[in-house]
């Protein structure tokens, strides 16, 4: 398991193109490590997880992606478009919102504290949530989500559980050990079948048909595994399994 941390307590851990390659950069690690089944991911503090887009920075023109981190910043996209292969747990130690609620949606599952609260307000600020966050009708009721994108208002934890948009809901300081056991929880299962769940869940979602055509790619790839045999050994001999990852 990875534990990645935004570090900016004094900024509401506000994302500036720096931290956003640091973050592109860890996640990429965390694929190519193949002990990595899980990441979590959190924020420093107990006011934010964070904040989104740094505006001080935003408005002093600091660039995004910063030159020569192109890769680190693809990473980055891959994570809020929910693209990267491994489960990422979204612990939200506070409040997310704009790029902040983007990480989260970009997370498989989320564990909040109970003070936290959610909202995409760039329409406030004459933008638009255009790093995932116009994709939250894909986790949400679509009357829900054009509520929450169109007038900027921010909802609570309680609110945020009832619709679905976090996974549950728990007093501050035991939101990272909860979300570390959802971790081990998921981390205990067949990697490439953790790998083929989380994409055609995911694509299920917005496209069907791709889904059942990359359904047929993942079933000749996963069934026929080193990991499916030892799963099926792992139960006949009932002991843990050894996972491969192939």
């Amino acid at each position: 398991m990875s534990i990645l941390r935004l570090n900016r307590p004094e900024a509401r851990n506000a994302l500036t193109p720096g931290l956003v390659v640091d973050l592109g950069a860890a996640v990429l690690e965390a694929e190519s490590d193949g002990d990595i089944r899980v990441v979590v991911l959190t924020g420093t503090g107990d006011h934010a997880f964070c904040a989104g887009m740094d505006l001080r920075s935003f408005a002093e023109g600091e660039a995004m992606p910063v030159t020569g981190s192109e890769e680190a910043f693809a990473g980055f996209l891959r994570l809020v478009h929910g693209e990267v292969v491994v489960p990422i747990v979204g612990a939200a130690n506070g409040t997310a919102v704009a790029g902040g609620l983007e990480l989260l949606l970009g997370c498989d599952v989320v564990v909040a504290a109970s003070e936290a609260r959610f909202g995409l307000p760039e329409v406030k600020r004459g933008l638009f949530a255009a790093g995932g966050g116009t994709s939250i009708g894909t986790r949400i009721p679509l009357a829900i989500a054009l509520e929450m994108a169109l007038t900027g208002d921010l909802i609570d934890a309680a609110r945020a559980h009832e619709i679905g948009l976090v996974n549950s809901v728990v007093p501050f300081g035991d939101v990272l050990p909860k979300a570390i056991e959802m971790a081990d929880r998921i981390a205990a299962n067949g990697p490439l079948g953790l790998a083929a769940t989380k994409e055609l869940v995911r694509l299920a979602v917005t496209d069907q048909s791709l889904a059942r055509r990359r359904q047929e790619e993942w079933q000749a790839l996963v069934f026929n595994s080193e990991d499916a045999k030892e799963g099926a050994r792992a139960f006949i001999e009932k002991r843990p399994p050894s996972w491969k990852g192939r």
